[in-house]
């Protein structure tokens, strides 16, 4: 099967990752914006963005507040979908699989990195809970940053999803809307790729 340019190698991960990189240098804001799509009670999908923080060698990970909704939604039904669209770059990145917490080292390291307002901010938000005021919630910030000094930890209830996929797909716009597609699909992460071109 013909897989050159930009859909050449024989790791999705790396290809992928590639991807990344060259959004990086041409999307103006949030080049690793993510919809991610899970299941919410009674098996109705439930979509929204986050900000994919990793591509590791077996998987996509991003994090969140454990008890927000995607965070419950995802621990009650561990399987997920994400889509990155790369509107400068006419590409589009898809790919499910099956959830699991990144709340070790990885985490750490990660929450660690980001600015001490943002990690104030996690302790403080109780994401997804109905809020009163945003006085209330800026009120919330203040004694947490009383309580937590300039070092906080990473909160128990805060860490990260990664999504193992069984199912990544590479798209590239192409003219006339004769699109290139190629799909990676295996049954299990154990099990090896099978690349295949599909109609656009």
């Amino acid at each position: 099967m013909e897989r050159d340019g930009i859909f050449a190698g024989d790791d999705p991960f790396a290809i992928a990752r590639r991807w990344l990189t060259e959004a990086e240098a041409a999307e103006i804001n949030d080049p690793n914006a993510m919809a991610l799509a899970s299941v919410g009670e009674g098996g109705l999908p439930n979509v929204r963005m986050v900000l994919l923080k990793e591509i590791a060698d077996d998987g996509f990970v991003f994090y969140t507040n454990y008890g927000s909704a995607k965070g419950q939604e995802l621990s009650a039904h561990p399987m997920a979908a994400g889509v990155l669209h790369w509107k400068s770059l006419r590409r589009q990145l898809r790919f499910r699989g099956t959830v699991t917490r990144e709340e070790g080292a990885r985490a750490d390291a990660y929450y660690a990195s980001r600015s001490l307002k943002s990690r104030l901010g996690a302790w403080a938000s109780q994401q997804s809970r109905p809020l009163s005021s945003r006085a209330a919630l800026m009120a919330e910030v203040a004694k947490v940053t009383a309580q937590k000094g300039p070092n906080p930890p990473r909160p128990p209830f805060w860490g990260g999803f990664q999504i193992t996929p069984i199912e990544i797909e590479f798209w590239a716009d192409g003219a006339f809307r004769l699109h290139d597609r190629f799909v990676w699909r295996r049954s299990s992460p154990s099990d090896e790729w099978v690349i295949r071109r599909l109609n656009p």
